[in-house]
């Protein structure tokens, strides 16, 4: 990939391949959100792993363990980020889920500030209160529906993912991947626990196996090997903008296959989201090329 415009359409079909996820989570209607979760969590494990094998490289989740405890604030980020977002397609509509779920660059900013000191820039606070107000709307709009508490889970997702991404940020250097299969072995024993208190079955039907696997062992794993390739060309955070197409071909998704009608203010609101943070990353970027040029320290964002 020699240009950043192929890099771009990488990351875009990152976000597009991440999110048919939401189509099975919905098509396993047999499944709830832990009985999926565990299978998921199966598929990525499998995957991952056979690759370590193949490229002759040691276990991923051992080291996910033994790599220090940042790593294992990485692991309870991405497994609240996980969790939470499935909860939230399993309960509330997906484009609920998918809009409340990009608020992730923004909370990852407000935990960067609480955690790291980095500095809260007037970009961050304007487009943190446009969100809000975003917020706001599709909270509003959503009340007679009683998803509230799917609405919660996305919120949570945004959080997990934020912390997430705080943790990786404080050591760049270190080798993050063993992650990924580390949060789904903590998934497996937290959602097959629920599962068993609740006196349901690990093993539902066939197709609520095979659906959750193909998400997590190809669209999770596929997608982000995807997005992983356009960061190698593309800086960071344009990337992400691009992977936004998750969130905006979710509600799409559950239109077209789903049957979902959502109000127009969950629309409105979410635009108003996504708007808030395709800004802020566009403008986070041109004042970094701009610190750039004129070889001048640069402060987080």
């Amino acid at each position: 990939m020699r240009n950043s415009f192929g890099a771009s359409i990488i990351a875009f079909a990152a976000g597009i391949v991440w999110s048919l996820g939401a189509i099975l989570a919905r098509k396993a209607d047999g499944a709830d959100a832990f009985q999926y979760l565990v299978w998921r969590s199966i598929g990525i494990i499998v995957v991952l792993e056979l690759v370590a094998i193949i490229r002759r490289r040691p276990p991923m989740m051992l080291r996910a363990f033994t790599s220090g405890r940042v790593m294992l604030y990485a692991n309870l980020g991405l497994l609240l980020a996980s969790f939470g977002f499935v909860y939230a397609v399993k309960t509330t509509s997906a484009a609920n889920a998918a809009f409340l779920s990009s608020l992730t660059p923004l909370m990852t900013s407000i935990i960067a500030f609480l955690v790291l000191g980095e500095r809260l820039t007037k970009v961050t606070v304007i487009t943190l209160i446009v969100a809000m107000c975003g917020l706001l709307v599709m909270v509003v709009g959503d009340l007679s529906a009683g998803n509230q508490l799917g609405n919660l889970a996305a919120l949570a997702s945004s959080v997990g993912f934020a912390i997430y991404a705080v943790s990786v940020r404080s050591n760049p250097h270190l080798d993050w991947s063993p992650v990924k299969p580390g949060y789904a072995l903590l998934m497996i024993i937290l959602c097959a626990t629920i599962t068993l208190a609740n006196g349901r079955t690990l093993l539902p039907s066939a197709s609520d196996v095979v659906l959750p696997l193909i998400h997590g062992g190809l669209l999770i794993v596929v997608g982000t090997t995807l997005f992983n390739w356009s960061t190698r060309h593309l800086a960071v955070g344009s990337a992400a903008v691009f992977a936004q197409s998750e969130m905006v071909f979710i509600p799409l998704w559950g239109v077209l296959f789903l049957g979902e009608r959502p109000p127009a203010t969950t629309y409105l609101g979410g635009a108003i989201i996504l708007g808030a943070v395709a800004a802020k990353t566009v403008l986070d970027s041109r004042l970094t090329r701009a610190a750039e040029a004129n070889d001048a320290p640069v402060h987080a964002l």
